[in-house]
């Protein structure tokens, strides 16, 4: 069986960059192994979600702050790895944890927008520690620069989750309150 990264370069790190002296920090001297550690390190927001530097300092990180690390380190090195934006629908079989807090808002699922990484016309999601593999299917997709990890990915997300929600003729705020706390939900550790 093809492990996951393969669809990754396997390029040397260039530890005279930012990015690649700040993984050189880490020991990690190739993209293929940065892409395995970053995607070793636990699911959970970072101090500034715009920071995609602090996933190395925290040593933790979202599909956002994780997968734009990698970008910028892909483009700070020549490779041919792009990040891209998708919303799916999140629900409690593509992503467990969340069930119990939709079913509390009265909802199956809610749109949520993820990055992840396109490479070789694959895509790769390396969010959650020993998952690595394919995103869940997306229902709308665009290229994404590492830089528009914050303000634009929100925006972005919010206008989404308002077309949907008045299509469904929900709240588009109760909508959104229920997707905070999904969010909630999957970065508090279980009891």
């Amino acid at each position: 069986m093809a492990d996951a990264f393969d669809v990754l370069p396997d390029v040397a790190l260039d530890p005279g960059t930012p990015l690649g002296a700040a993984f050189a920090a880490c020991d990690v001297r190739r993209f293929r192994d940065a892409a395995r550690f970053v995607g070793a390190l636990p699911y959970g927001r970072n101090g500034d979600r715009a920071d995609f530097g602090l996933v190395l300092r925290e040593r933790r990180g979202t599909c956002s702050t994780k997968h734009a690390l990698l970008a910028a380190l892909a483009e700070e090195h020549g490779a041919p790895v792009d990040l891209a934006l998708g919303i799916y629908l999140m629900d409690e079989a593509n992503t467990p944890g969340v069930g119990p807090t939709l079913a509390e808002a009265g909802l199956d699922a809610v749109p949520e927008a993820h990055c992840y990484l396109v490479a070789g016309g694959a895509r790769l999601d390396l969010t959650w520690p020993g998952r690595a593999g394919a995103p869940p299917p997306v229902v709308w997709e665009e290229p994404l620069r590492p830089e528009g990890i914050g303000a634009y990915k929100v925006g972005r997300h919010r206008a989404f989750v308002a077309t949907w929600s008045a299509e469904r003729g929900l709240d588009a705020d109760v909508v959104w309150a229920a997707r905070e706390a999904c969010i909630v939900a999957l970065s508090t550790p279980a009891a």
